[in-house]
């Protein structure tokens, strides 16, 4: 249940596998936060998270050029991974982050501010410090979930099912045996509830209470030359991100207002006064798009992911909050590994509902 990225990703890994999918979606497949977000293929700050999200997030980060490669040569649809690196700048812990990158290897670097300048000369005035990180890209997340649902029509194993709300699970005692959705009651042997922001809404027929909660986020998009920014770059909470066509996504907002997803001027007014510092040039671009996407937050942002111990043949997928596209090929991956009995890529301790509900 749920088509987005992670629900998306789950059932073309369980597919690949040879399992028979379907796949439910309460409206159009990709059409929510999938949609919505930036696609940095890196969390904003890696050295403020856990092992556990930092874990997902390497794996993933090693596996989206392949995966970028394999659609496009499936589907047609380049969901263009776009190589780019990110300039952090002004850092108030820039100790800790060069810290981090050195425990966990990563090519992150004090570069000197002028280097910046040199790099990205659109970059407004008056940043002291600089980092760097090289190899980070970023995808146009539109397309990747489009190529997705490409490659999952071409397979005879899977069927999609979109604009069909779950109405309830159908249960045998405890145990988790299909759902009954708008179109009728469907069967299956295993269940993964991959729904976002909406994950927690589905759960609560069970009595279940899932930490997950829609945390609203809204994005504003430029068009530029296309080499009009040659990096992404980060400042002050903001970042923008330069598509191959000379597109820039300049975000995002954090707000708590529940399942509302309405762009407003206050938001649009505070991104446009962001992307002018961090680019003055944009003060003469048009926003060509504003809108708004709903996270899912859930406590330090690790997902849940694996089966729930009190109802057998459920599984979840969710809770990603801000970094669903970025750990999505290793969330897919460990939760196809644990339903289909195969070794786990990583520990899926940390990320086990067991503990957690």
């Amino acid at each position: 249940m749920g088509g987005g990225v992670i629900g998306l990703l789950s059932a073309y890994q369980l597919a690949m596998a040879g399992k028979r999918v379907t796949l439910l979606d309460r409206g159009s497949v990709g059409s929510e936060a999938s949609w919505a977000g930036g696609g940095i293929v890196s969390p904003l700050y890696p050295w403020r998270y856990s092992q556990a999200v930092t874990a997902l997030a390497h794996w993933s980060q090693d596996f989206y050029p392949g995966l970028g490669e394999r659609l496009l040569a499936d589907t047609g649809i380049d969901p263009e991974v776009h190589v780019t690196g990110l300039y952090w700048l002004d850092l108030d812990d820039q100790a800790e982050a060069l810290a981090w990158a050195q425990r966990q290897d990563r090519p992150l670097y004090a570069v000197p501010v002028e280097t910046a300048y040199a790099q990205v000369p659109a970059l407004g005035g008056g940043f002291e410090r600089a980092i760097y990180m090289s190899g980070v890209a970023n995808v146009r997340n539109p397309r990747l979930v489009k190529a997705l649902r490409a490659a999952l029509q071409r397979l005879p194993n899977v069927a999609l099912r979109e604009h069909s709300p779950v109405v309830q699970f159908v249960r045998e005692g405890t145990r988790i045996a299909g759902v009954q959705s708008a179109e009728g009651e469907l069967l299956a042997e295993q269940v993964v509830v991959a729904a976002g922001a909406w994950s927690g809404e589905l759960l609560q027929s069970l009595e279940m209470s899932l930490p997950v909660e829609p945390v609203k986020g809204q994005m504003i998009l430029f068009k530029c030359a296309e080499d009009f920014l040659p990096s992404m770059v980060l400042a002050g909470g903001r970042y923008a991100i330069p598509r191959r066509d000379g597109h820039i996504l300049v975000g995002s907002t954090l707000e708590h207002a529940g399942f509302d997803k309405t762009p407003t001027d206050q938001a649009l007014a505070s991104l446009r006064a962001s992307a002018e510092t961090l680019l003055p040039a944009l003060r003469d671009a048009e926003v060509v798009g504003h809108w708004a996407g709903l996270r899912p937050g859930s406590p330090e942002g690790i997902p849940f992911i694996g089966e729930v111990p009190e109802h057998p043949g459920l599984w979840l997928n969710c809770g990603h909050y801000r970094n669903g596209l970025v750990l999505a090929p290793a969330s897919c991956r460990l939760l196809a590994d644990l339903m289909l009995g195969r070794e786990p890529i990583i520990d899926p301790a940390p990320y086990s509902p067991a503990g957690r509900l």
